[in-house]
């Protein structure tokens, strides 16, 4: 997906369909594999990809050239329409059990009492945050909300916003490092 779509994208927000069809065209097979790779099931990614058009069209005036490559807006798109469809397929709990399933089908009981730990010790590093930090945090990583939506939701400037987790992500490791 190597490009600059910009221009393309700029077309799409003054509602030029041929544009929209270029676009899809150009970039549908990889933001396909994004989609099918974050959900590992290809009817379902087929799917989030009609999503991802429908907002890459509703959205397409909201494009600022300057802020981010084009292509690195689309994946994003992709990206966070994958992670919403699986976050809402079932509960997060299920979904980080069956990646401890993946990871170690039979773990056992000591290996079950560490990760147990490791989550109550992220738990309270997340507490020594200030709050509006761990909530960023968790919108970032956890739920894989860009830079940008964060910056826009709390109000403060992009760069602010990625100061913030850069410097929460470091207390962080010094909490889980003590």
């Amino acid at each position: 997906m190597i490009g600059d779509f910009s221009d393309l994208i700029g077309r799409i927000a003054l509602g030029d369909r041929k544009a929209f069809a270029a676009l899809y065209n150009r970039t549908s097979p990889k933001l396909l594999a994004i989609c099918l790779r974050i959900l590992g099931n290809r009817n379902e990614a087929e799917e989030v990809l009609q999503e991802v058009y429908i907002k890459i069209w509703q959205r397409a005036g909201a494009f600022t050239a300057g802020s981010a490559t084009s292509a690195a807006w689309l994946a994003a798109i992709a990206r966070n329409q994958s992670i919403d469809t699986m976050r809402a397929r079932k509960p997060i709990a299920d979904e980080i059990d069956s990646v401890l399933d993946l990871a170690d089908a039979d773990p056992d009981p000591e290996t079950q009492v560490v990760i147990r730990d490791e989550g109550r010790r992220i738990d309270t590093c997340m507490e020594e945050l200030e709050a509006d930090r761990a909530v960023a945090v968790k919108r970032a990583y956890v739920e894989g909300q860009s830079y940008q939506e964060l910056a826009d939701q709390f109000g403060v400037p992009l760069n602010t916003m990625r100061t913030w987790l850069r410097r929460s992500l470091l207390k962080l490791r010094e909490c889980m490092e003590r």
